[in-house]
Order: C-alpha cells, then sequence, then structure tokens
C-alpha cells in the first residue's frame, strides 16, 4: 500500500518565532548532550579506577538509562503532539538535574544503574527528539535552516563538554565532577525551556473521520516498507556511531594517547559535525531521501574503517575524525528530517518516537556492546573495522528498499 506523500506548505501557515526559542534551544542542547552523554567517556577510567567496577559494568548502567530513553520516547512523542516541548522539557531537565545528582552519590552499582535509568527518562524528553519536534512544528517550510543551526549547536557539546570535563578532574574527584555538571544543567536549562518555549503549540488539523483516520494513516506509514527499512537502516547507523563515538577516547588511549589529548580528539571529531549539517541543506536540495541516506551512511562507513586504521601522526588523527564527525552530523539531521521529508509533519512527534525507538535501543547497547566487541574482536580498532561494516550494511538496506520499490511504483503508475 502506498504511503501518504508529504503535504506542501506555505510559510504563511507558520507565524514568525521569536528568536529566544532557537538561542534557547541550542544552548540547551549543547549542555544536556555534554553533560548527561559526553561527560561519561571522559569521565569512565575514574570511575573504574575508583569503586572497582568493571567497565562493561559501568558501560552497562549507561546502556540501561538509554534503553529508558527508548521506551519512554514514544511516551514523550505522544505527549509532545498534545502539550507541547514546554513542559515535557522543562520537567525533564529538572529530571536530569535530580538523575545526575543520584549518578554522582551512588553507594553501590545498582544505585548507580538505577541513577543512569532515571537519567535516560530525562534525556528522552531533553535531547534532539523534543527539540526536533518544536522546530518542526513552529518552523514549517523553515525547519531545514532552523534543525540546522540546532544540530550546528548541538554538534559543539563534545568539543565544549570533553574538555571541561577532564579539566573538572584536575580539581575534582569524579563524584564533584558529576556534581558540577548536574548544577550547571539545571541552572541553564530549567529556566530557558520554561521561559522561551512559549509559542502556541500547533494543533494537528482536522482530518476526515477524525481520530480513527488518523491512527489508521499513521498505522499505514508504520507498517510500509519504507518506514520499516528505514528504522532498520537508522538503528544500525545509530548503534555505530554511538559506539564510535563513545570508544573514540578508549581507541585513543590504547594507543598510547594521554587523556586530555584523546578528550581533544574527541572534541575535534564533534567540531567536525558542524562541516556535516553545513553541508546537509544544499545537499537536500539537491538529493532525494534515498539517494541522501545511502550517501551519508556510506561516507559514515568509509570514515569509521579510515578511523580504525589510522593510529598516526596525529594530525592526519585529527583530519579522519573531522571526517568522522561530519559524517555523523549529517546523519543527525537525516534522522530529524526523514519523517517530514516522507510523510510531511502532522504527528511528528509520534511517528519519529517509533522511528527512533529502534534506534536509541541500539544506541542503548553501545556503551554494553562495543566493550563486548571490542574483547570479541580483539581490540578496538578491529572493533570499529566491524562497525564500518554495520554501517555500510545500513547504507544498503536503503539502497535495496529503494531499488525494490522502483519498479512496483512504475507498474502503480496509471497509464
Amino acid at each position: 500500500m502506498a504511503t501518504r506523500s508529504a503535504p506542501l506548505e506555505t510559510a504563511s501557515a507558520h507565524p514568525p518565532v521569536p528568536r529566544r526559542v532557537l538561542v534557547a534551544l541550542c544552548a540547551t542542547q549543547i549542555t544536556s548532550w555534554g553533560v548527561l552523554f559526553y561527560a561519561l567517556p571522559v569521565l569512565l577510567g575514574d570511575i573504574t579506577a575508583d569503586t572497582g567496577w568493571s567497565t562493561a559494568a559501568v558501560m552497562g548502567a549507561f546502556s540501561a538509562g538509554l534503553a529508558a530513553s527508548a521506551l519512554a520516547g514514544i511516551v514523550v512523542g505522544h505527549l509532545l503532539d498534545r502539550r507541547g516541548p514546554r513542559l515535557v522539557m522543562t520537567a525533564g531537565s529538572a529530571l536530569a538535574a535530580v538523575a545526575l545528582v543520584g549518578v554522582a552519590t551512588a553507594p553501590n552499582l545498582w544505585t548507580f544503574t538505577a541513577a543512569w535509568i532515571l537519567a535516560g527518562v530525562a534525556q528522552a524528553a531533553v535531547l534532539y527528539k523534543p527539540a526536533f519536534a518544536a522546530i518542526t512544528a513552529w518552523y514549517g517550510p523553515k525547519r531545514v535552516q532552523a534543525l540546522t543551526v540546532l544540530t550546528l549547536a548541538g554538534g559543539l557539546a563534545s568539543t565544549v563538554y570533553a574538555p571541561f570535563t577532564a579539566y573538572l578532574t584536575t580539581h575534582f574527584d569524579w563524584r564533584g565532577v558529576y556534581l558540577v555538571l548536574a548544577a550547571i544543567l539545571a541552572a541553564l536549562t530549567i529556566p530557558a525551556h520554561a521561559i522561551a518555549l512559549d509559542p502556541p503549540w500547533p494543533q494537528a488539523p482536522a482530518e476526515t473521520g477524525g481520530d480513527a483516520a488518523t491512527a489508521l494513516d499513521r498505522r499505514t506509514i508504520i507498517t510500509s516498507p519504507t518506514f520499516i527499512a528505514l528504522a532498520a537502516a537508522i538503528a544500525l547507523a545509530a548503534f555505530t556511531m554511538s559506539t564510535s563515538n563513545l570508544y573514540l577516547v578508549p581507541l585513543m588511549t590504547g594507543r598510547g594517547t594521554d587523556t586530555a589529548t584523546a578528550a581533544w580528539v574527541l572534541g575535534i571529531c564533534g567540531a567536525g559535525q558542524l562541516l556535516g549539517r553545513i553541508a546537509y541543506a544544499p545537499i537536500a536540495i539537491r538529493t532525494g531521501p534515498s539517494v541522501r541516506a545511502v550517501a551519508i551512511l556510506a561516507i559514515g562507513a568509509a570514515t569509521t574503517l579510515a578511523t580504525a586504521l589510522i593510529a598516526g601522526p596525529l594530525g592526519l588523527v585529527f583530519a579522519t575524525v573531522v571526517l568522522l564527525g561530519a559524517a555523523r552530523g549529517a546523519f543527525t539531521l537525516l534522522d530529524a528530517t526523514a519523517i517530514t521529508d516522507r510523510w510531511g509533519p502532522h504527528g511528528y512527534g509520534t511517528l519519529h518516537g517509533i522511528l527512533s525507538a529502534p534506534a536509541t535501543v541500539a544506541i542503548a547497547l553501545s556503551p554494553w556492546a562495543g566493550a563486548h566487541l571490542t574483547a570479541w574482536t580483539g581490540g578496538t580498532p578491529q572493533m570499529f573495522t566491524l562497525l564500518a561494516a554495520i554501517t555500510a550494511l545500513a547504507a544498503a538496506i536503503i539502497l535495496a528498499e529503494r531499488i525494490i520499490k522502483r519498479p512496483l511504483e512504475v507498474r502503480a503508475a496509471p497509464e
């Protein structure tokens, strides 16, 4: 059955959005990603040394939190469609601060894991997905430009917070660092979400047949081969990009690089995401959704393989991770626009929540799986090589779905 095509939008249907909305979302994404995601790889060695917990155990706790984020993301998507981002993201910021205090004060691994599960629920309400929903609804036809600005800012999260976290470790133990980061997150993101995200939230237009027809339309989309292939490819790519991101510092330190330099490598990789996000809008104008997806994933596979193979000199490593970051940056916008490119903006929160749930589960597995894949393959460079192959598989799924679909569209076309 054919899926609904994306409807045309006009700028007049979307009144101007106050500048403070995008400024606030940019600032909160940098802080939320930096504190909730990028601080852990930098602190991992300190945590294991202080507590005696294994790397797999610590990453397993983080994985449990990301799994909770996947489940919470579907509920958050429904809430976003109905209530908008202000309440959701403000509550998520408050919950995130509480969860980080729990991480910092955890007396044992079980409590540490429970705190990360709570942090995972908060992540569903404060990271890219609710911000994407806000931009998609408020900016209409201008959403790609606004999403580019948002993700350009978000790409600075590791650039800012990886070195900053490493700096804090020279003054505090890992528990103290997390308490400082929790205070920064609360002070910046709670008021920003509560004050700035106040434009009226658009309601879905009435459709023939009401809610039943809307639900049927969504079921048709969700069960379509295009949606299923897209969800699978995004999940595989999200797994590889998350795993490579989390293990980039261990890859570098395993080659003899000191922790501070390795943190800068991670930060430079984050800065490289800016290149991919700047390039995305011009690429989007000139390519269709499937061609664009295949190209971005193929580049991601090639740069992941290059990162696995190139151990030096440091300048060449920096250049390689910049390109790896560019592929990740473009992939973030690919994920953000996948729904609207194919089916339009209505019901974005719900559809994107379902589309991204497998990807969030894959990301949840990445910290734990990365540790075990490193042992299974014989080392972090070998694990990165495997990640490159998985990314190439994601590109092949998109390409195969498109090749199969095209003859069916030709046969279905009226004569």
